[in-house]
């Protein structure tokens, strides 16, 4: 608590890249070889500090050296946009924080996704396998989210329904901040929830085109019809290096990186 009162409130990009992260295995291209640190991409999450807590959007498989690269030293909950590998694999790296708060870390999703959750941490959540020792088992409590606004720690959540291909998918919104990653399209009821928006950190993974992602012109075309103050692209893939893509990147529109920070 004294933690989430003395912080800004700041949304924290933890991770900023696609799925195997940049650079990626065996990779060399001029963002995978480069030595600019915001080329340094782990998979996509983001960290909200809340009134009465704090918490994160997805759990990639960085989680725990994103946390401690941002100093932040706890986590009450964590809120799922999807069930794919980079997104939920870092849940154990939590593990901790249960034992910290002494109490369940919340983990908020829709229905798919807790059983996603249920299957790939079954050690969490079995009640036939006695812990070795109170460490051994993670306090989770699953809290079922669907597409009506909630209040999450003193922070109010609108989700917005989104598609990844052809999964069904959640971004959020908090307050003027819209979290969208991983999005090949957005449902014409979706977009009224886009209005009004100071900052979109939208995914965007690259400029060929992709069955489940944006390219990097698709984001800019939301981008225009959306009209933030300010866009940042996410889940950004290997071929794109920071530095020279900004360069060609509208007014108000840049790549997000690794340890940004954006006011809400």
């Amino acid at each position: 608590m004294e933690f989430a009162q003395a912080m800004k409130r700041e949304l924290i990009v933890l991770g900023s890249g696609s799925s195997v992260g940049t650079p990626a295995i065996g990779c060399e291209t001029d963002a995978c070889l480069s030595d600019n640190p915001k080329n340094n991409r782990t998979r996509t999450s983001v960290f909200v500090p809340a009134p009465y807590g704090n918490f994160v959007v997805d759990t990639p498989p960085e989680l725990r050296i994103q946390l401690t690269r941002e100093r932040i030293p706890i986590v009450h909950a964590a809120l799922f946009t999807h069930s794919h590998a980079d997104h939920i694999f870092g849940l154990d790296d939590l593990r901790i924080c249960g034992f910290k708060l002494e109490a369940p870390v919340e983990l908020l999703c829709e229905e798919p996704v807790e059983e996603q959750i249920r299957q790939s941490f079954n050690y969490a959540f079995s009640a036939d396998t006695p812990p070795a020792h109170r460490f051994a088992i993670p306090k989770f409590a699953f809290r079922r989210v669907a597409l009506e606004p909630f209040e999450l720690l003193g922070v109010s959540v609108q989700p917005i329904r989104l598609l990844h291909g052809r999964l069904p998918v959640l971004g959020f919104r908090f307050g003027d901040v819209a979290f969208c990653t991983d999005v090949s399209e957005i449902p014409e009821q979706s977009w009224p929830l886009l209005e009004g928006l100071d900052t979109l950190v939208l995914g965007a993974l690259r400029d060929r085109p992709h069955p489940t992602h944006f390219t990097i012109d698709q984001a800019l075309e939301v981008i225009e019809r959306v009209s933030p103050r300010r866009a940042f692209l996410t889940h950004i893939s290997a071929e794109m290096e920071h530095e020279e893509t900004n360069r060609r990147l509208p007014n108000g529109v840049e790549l997000a990186y690794d340890g940004l920070r954006i006011a809400f």
